[in-house]
């Protein structure tokens, strides 16, 4: 059995698990979720404040999906719990954030500032300190929406190997290359 799969998931208190048909539907505090599953692969079964996922066959394509929506059922349990949260570091020199509401402006070093419309359920912000890059802040319940939200802020201008300039992930490592050679003989 897979080793994810076979674990179950424990129910928070605060967290309301229903399960009607194929969707099983997650509310707490901070938000509701849904997540349908493929009835035919794998059975979710709920038993007062525990949740098991089962496989019906060994088919390589039902074992993945065993695992799959194990992780997708406990990630939204987390997420309406207690919430997710990205940081992303801005490095360069005139690189700029500021957030108001959901709009997100940078300047990162293009001819024009990059606006960008973030989803209801993220909230933002951007938190500048003298002599410190800027870093943006999201926090949803949705870890999925999350981190498609930060993948996409990140794709607007990828650290470069040789400074280091770009926008990163707090705590994620560059790997960098050393620049041209010294003056030839």
């Amino acid at each position: 059995m897979s080793r994810i799969g076979k674990s179950p998931v424990t129910i928070p208190s605060g967290v309301e698990v229903t399960l009607n048909g194929n969707v099983i539907t997650v509310k707490g505090s901070k938000g509701t979720l849904t997540q349908e599953i493929d009835d035919a692969s794998v059975k979710v079964s709920i038993d007062g404040n525990v949740i098991s996922v089962s496989r019906e066959t060994d088919a390589p394509s039902v074992r993945a999906k065993h695992g799959l929506y194990r992780a997708l059922i406990s990630n939204m349990i987390v997420g309406v719990s207690e919430g997710y949260k990205r940081e992303l570091e801005i490095i360069g020199v005139g690189y700029r954030a500021t957030a108001t509401g959901q709009l997100l402006e940078l300047s990162l070093g293009y001819s024009h500032p990059i606006v960008l419309q973030l989803p209801s359920e993220v909230k933002v912000s951007a938190n500048t300190e003298k002599g410190k890059a800027p870093v943006v802040t999201l926090e949803s319940f949705d870890k999925q929406l999350v981190g498609q939200v930060a993948a996409k802020i990140r794709s607007l201008r990828k650290p470069e190997p040789y400074k280091g300039k770009g926008i990163k992930f707090v705590g994620e490592e560059i790997r960098r290359k050393a620049g041209k050679a010294a003056g030839k003989k």
